[in-house]
C-alpha cells in the first residue's frame, strides 16, 4: 500500500466518534456460526497459546477491538458506509484499512453484536468506490469527503483482505441477506487473478495499475504473500491456479530467506526482478530508500507467514515462521520491548523507533516453537499492556489482528 510511515502520521482529522450501538432486530436474527470465542477450528498439533485462561485471554482481545472500533471504525461520510480512518496514512482513508475492518468485524462476530451492521456498511463502502481498471477490485485511496483520489486505482493488499473478508462473512452469516457474500467475494478474487497476479510469475503484482511495459510489473511487496488467503481462494473458486500461486509465492519466501537472509529470515519490502532472479530491491523503486529492507511493508510478515502455519500445519510455512522466530528471540535477548521499526536483512538495525506494526507480527511467529513459551507470553504481555493509540491506525490494526491470531480465534473460510 502506498503510504507514509505510520510513525510520521499527517495532520490529524476529526471523525466522528462510531458507538458501539446495540444490535438491530435484523442483526440479533443473524447470529454468526463461528462466533468469537468459541475456537471451533484447531491449529495444528504442538501451536503454543499465551500462558493464562482462554476466557482471559479472549477478553483481553476483544478490550483491544473495543478500543480499535472507537478509534477507527466511523461512518464520517453517509450514504450507509462503514470505513476505517488511517489518519498515519497518506489519505485518511485507504484499502487496506477497509480490508482490516472487513476481516476484523467478521472475526468479532458474537463479541459484537453489530458486527454484521458494520461489515455491511463496509461493504457498500467497497462497492461505492471501484477501481478505475477493473471494477471488481476496490480503489485503493480516498480523501477526508470519501472521493477516490490518486488515480483509483488498487492496492492488491487491500483486495486480497477484502475478499477474504468476504468469504468469512459468508461462513459468519451465509449469502442470503443484503449482500450475496460468497458472488461478491468470487466476483473479487477473479479480479485480482486477472488484474493483480502477474500471469508469467504467479506472483502478486503491487495493483491493478502495474500492467505489462510498466517499470514495476516484475516487482513483488513480501506483505502481500498471503499464503492462507490463497488457500481460501482456492476453495471458494475451485480454480487450481490458487494452488500454483501458492506454492510460487511460498516458494520465493523461502528462497529469498535462504539465499539473502540465511541468518535471520527476514524479506525484503520489495522484491525485483521476479521474472529472472528475484532479489531484494537495491535502494527505492516505490517507497523509501529502504525497500529492500525489512521495512514499514515487510513486518507484516511474521504475522502473514505466522498465521498460515499455525492454520495449516504447513511445512514450508512453519520453516520460514521459525526462522524469524529464532533470529527476533535471539536479536532482543527475549525482551518484547526491544523491537525496532527496521532492519537490514541481516538483521541490523537502520532504525530506533518503536511500533506495534512490527512487534506484534512475532507473537505469531512465537507460536510456533514449542521453546518459546516464555517469548510468547511476553509478547503477549506487550501486547495487551500497549493501549491503541487513535493517531495510529497502522500499528493498532496489525496489534489486533496479531492478537486475534494469537489468543486461538482466527480461522479460514
Amino acid at each position: 500500500m502506498r503510504r507514509l510511515k505510520s510513525a510520521l502520521a499527517t495532520a490529524v482529522l476529526a471523525p466522528t466518534v462510531l458507538a458501539l450501538l446495540p444490535a438491530t432486530s435484523a442483526t440479533a436474527a443473524a447470529a454468526p456460526n463461528v462466533p468469537f470465542g468459541s475456537h471451533t477450528f484447531p491449529y495444528a498439533a504442538g501451536t503454543l497459546r499465551p500462558s493464562g485462561a482462554q476466557a482471559t485471554i479472549d477478553q483481553q482481545v476483544i478490550d483491544k477491538y473495543n478500543a480499535w472500533k472507537s478509534a477507527f471504525l466511523k461512518q464520517n461520510c453517509g450514504n450507509g458506509w462503514y470505513q476505517v480512518i488511517s489518519p498515519d496514512a497518506d489519505h485518511p482513508y485507504v484499502a487496506e484499512g477497509q480490508g482490516y475492518g472487513m476481516v476484523i468485524t467478521a472475526l468479532m462476530a458474537g463479541a459484537d453484536a453489530n458486527a454484521k451492521t458494520a461489515f455491511d456498511g463496509l461493504v457498500k463502502y467497497m462497492l461505492a468506490h471501484p477501481s478505475v481498471n477493473n471494477a471488481n477490485l476496490l480503489a485503493a485511496e480516498q480523501d477526508a469527503s470519501c472521493k477516490s483520489v490518486n488515480g483509483s486505482d488498487s492496492a492488491t493488499d487491500g483486495d486480497l483482505d477484502v475478499a477474504y473478508g468476504l468469504l468469512l462473512a459468508d461462513r459468519q452469516w451465509g449469502s442470503t441477506g443484503t449482500y450475496d457474500y460468497k458472488d461478491l467475494a468470487v466476483r473479487h478474487i477473479n479480479a485480482i487473478k486477472a488484474s493483480e497476479i502477474n500471469p508469467t510469475t504467479h506472483l502478486t503484482r503491487l495493483g491493478d495499475w502495474s500492467g505489462s511495459g510498466d517499470s514495476l510489473y516484475y516487482v513483488t511487496r513480501s506483505s502481500d504473500w498471503m499464503i492462507d488467503h490463497f488457500r481460501a481462494f482456492r476453495t471458494a473458486t475451485g480454480d487450481s491456479a490458487w494452488d500454483t500461486i501458492r506454492t510460487a509465492h511460498q516458494n520465493l519466501i523461502t528462497s529469498q530467506q535462504s539465499t539473502y537472509a540465511s541468518g535471520t529470515g527476514l524479506l525484503a519490502d520489495f522484491v525485483v526482478n521476479t521474472n529472472t532472479t528475484p532479489k531484494p530491491a537495491a535502494g527505492q523503486v516505490l517507497e523509501s530508500p529502504n525497500d529492500g529492507d525489512y521495512g514499514w511493508n515487510a513486518c507484516r510478515d511474521p504475522w502473514r507467514i505466522g498465521a498460515d502455519a499455525v492454520t495449516s500445519g504447513d511445512p514450508a510455512s512453519l520453516a520460514s515462521a521459525r526462522k524469524l522466530n529464532s533470529w527476533i528471540r535471539t536479536k532482543t535477548g527475549g525482551n518484547a520491548g526491544s523491537v525496532v521499526t527496521g532492519y537490514h536483512l541481516n538483521g541490523s538495525a537502520f532504525d530506533t523507533g518503536k511500533d506495534m506494526a512490527f512487534t506484534a507480527p512475532f507473537a505469531v511467529t512465537a507460536m510456533t516453537d514449542p521453546n518459546s513459551q516464555a517469548w510468547l507470553d511476553a509478547l503477549w504481555g506487550k501486547l495487551v499492556s500497549t493501549p491503541i493509540d487513535s493517531s495510529l491506525y497502522y500499528g493498532s490494526s496489525v496489534q489486533l489482528q496479531s492478537m486475534i491470531v494469537v489468543s486461538g480465534n482466527y480461522w479460514l473460510p
